[in-house]
């Protein structure tokens, strides 16, 4: 029965959205997938997609899907670009992966207005400030 299927925990795995400088020197920011594990994760699919209300109309941007065949251990991986006018939203990001030929999967959920300046913290392993979630 579906109650007695208990899925296995993901820990050591995260998502920060980082504010950097690109190769022109303007300030963007980017998703990354950290995998703080010993071992490589393999098999990664992230999806995202953002949704809620934005001047009082409800929104939802497209679904992305992103696949990463490894992510070693220790490593960080950019995913993709995240514009500020979605913000406003709560920006989800549903990533399943591979870790001995067991299946993981794991929501993440930067809530609205969640990501900021005023948020930000140093993120372990990329050493640059943004907004983290393990």
């Amino acid at each position: 029965m579906k109650k007695d299927i208990i899925p296995p925990v993901v820990e050591n795995v995260g998502v920060a959205v980082v504010k950097e400088k690109n190769i022109e020197g303007a300030e963007e920011w980017n998703v990354y997938l950290i995998n703080f594990k010993t071992e490589a994760i393999e098999g990664v699919l992230v999806t995202s997609t953002g949704y809620g209300e934005l001047n009082g109309e409800p929104r939802k941007t497209s679904t992305l899907r992103h696949f990463l065949d490894t992510v070693g251990p220790g490593e960080f991986v950019k995913i993709e670009p995240i514009q500020e006018e979605v913000f406003g939203l709560s920006n989800e990001f549903w990533v399943s992966f591979f870790l001995n030929k067991v299946m993981y999967d794991k929501q993440y959920v930067f809530l609205a207005e969640s990501i900021s300046d005023a948020n930000c913290i140093k993120i372990p392993l990329i050493n640059k400030k943004g907004v983290f979630i393990k």
